[in-house]
């Protein structure tokens, strides 16, 4: 997805978001880790915007250091 959606620019990490989610659920943490998303919330917001529906569903999640962080986990319940 990084490949075919590059850049930093906002749009871009919304299309690589919204390709992630028209195929599986992800979660804040996974977003920015794997899809270079670091303000996903935001990511959300705009795509919600344009009319998608995005709903959240919170969940506990472990980083690498051991520590416990609750995080958004976006799932696409429909397009516009």
């Amino acid at each position: 997805m990084r490949i075919n959606f590059k850049g930093t620019a906002s749009r871009s990490q919304a299309a690589r978001l919204l390709e992630a989610l028209s195929r599986f659920p992800i979660s804040t943490f996974e977003a920015m880790r794997y899809l270079d998303v670091y303000h996903c919330p935001a990511r959300i917001l705009q795509l919600r915007k344009r009319g998608h529906r995005i709903t959240t569903h919170w969940q506990t999640t472990v980083t690498e250091s051991g520590a416990l962080h609750r995080v958004g986990l976006y799932v696409l319940e429909g397009q516009p």
